[in-house]
């Protein structure tokens, strides 16, 4: 088994490399490639240096069994047919084949045998606010089927990468030293704020990343739900949190939602509100599992509950959740 990295100097990219070591990934050899910025730096895996290869349209990805890209959308559309000519499975983890019907949309949790018809040789991750609620959504699917759903997030930071998480830093000392902040990352100073957009507004009001949200849980859950965001960018660094209303065909108890989410694989129930006990990013980052609590009846619809989740974006909500999509084609021998 030959696994490749694509992208392996970005935040997504290293903490596959800690993901694979952490799991014991079945692998034999790991490549790493790069863009020209990135070519030529050298990393430490299971204790052998690996250097970063430069991107580049040859046969690189010859022997390469499984490819992890994180490279952006713009260098995924490039070279998909470099990397998947020879059989290698690419599981991507940009926005660029997610809604392409062709290319399976996959949350282990939820739908792990569509990686298996990839006409294309690629598989898509989906965008890391999506992935968090459809794996604590999932089990109350099986309850009650879930008719609407509404949703606020709280995105961190490591959103926006790895030099947004630094520049956040930076304005935070900038601020306290009484310099101007630093502000290139993001639409407006996000230290001390809030803001309410993420990604570019589109001609309906909302924006890209919550129309993803729409359009990729219908995708991935084979539901007919809607579903309304609203997402903003908080000042936490790392971690994303989302505060989730829904509707259901028949009403689902407070009692049975806590016991399915406690059961359901990828999911920590942490619901003790009296002794103030609940998700938050600051517990949340560098966990495996998305973490819900505060779930409660929606005062507004007899067929509603309301909960809280908050899980890691680099984790869940990106890396792991390709490396699962992995480990469930090698578990059923799917893999060249």
């Amino acid at each position: 088994m030959k696994v490749a990295i694509v992208g392996a100097s970005g935040a997504v990219g290293q903490e596959f490399l800690r993901i694979l070591a952490e799991r014991n990934f079945p692998m034999d050899e790991l490549v790493l490639f790069g863009s020209e910025r990135s070519a030529g730096r050298k990393y430490n895996f299971q204790g052998k240096e690996l250097e970063v290869k430069l991107l580049q349209h040859n046969d690189d990805f010859r022997d390469i069994d499984i490819a992890f890209t994180s490279a952006g959308a713009g260098t995924s559309k490039e070279f998909a047919e470099t990397i998947t000519k020879y059989g290698c499975v690419m599981i991507d983890n940009s926005s660029a084949f997610r809604m392409d019907d062709d290319v399976p949309l996959v949350v282990p949790e939820c739908n792990a045998p569509d990686a298996l018809e990839r006409p294309r040789g690629i598989i898509a991750n989906p965008n890391c606010t999506t992935i968090m609620m459809v794996v604590v959504l999932q089990p109350l699917e099986q309850l009650s089927h879930i008719k609407r759903i509404r949703v606020s997030s709280y995105q961190s930071a490591s959103g926006a990468g790895a030099a947004a998480m630094a520049e956040l830093e930076e304005q935070y000392r900038q601020l306290v030293s009484g310099e101007q902040p630093t502000v290139k990352k993001f639409p407006h100073q996000l230290a001390y704020n809030v803001i309410p957009q993420i990604d570019v507004f589109t001609e309906n009001g909302y924006t890209k990343e919550e129309m993803k949200m729409f359009n990729e849980t219908r995708k991935i859950m084979h539901t007919d739900a809607c579903c309304s965001a609203t997402c903003v960018r908080v000042s936490s660094l790392r971690s994303h949190s989302e505060s989730v209303w829904i509707e259901t065909e028949t009403p689902i108890t407070v009692e049975a939602a806590r016991e399915a989410i406690a059961q359901a694989p990828g999911c920590t129930l942490q619901d003790d509100p009296a002794n103030l006990v609940y998700p938050m990013p600051l517990d949340t980052a560098g966990k495996d599992d998305i973490f819900v609590g505060r779930i409660r009846k929606d005062l507004t619809d007899p067929n509603g509950l309301t909960l809280w989740l908050s899980g890691d974006q680099i984790r869940k909500g990106a890396a792991l959740n390709a490396v699962q999509i992995a480990e469930y084609l090698i578990s059923v021998g799917d893999v060249k």
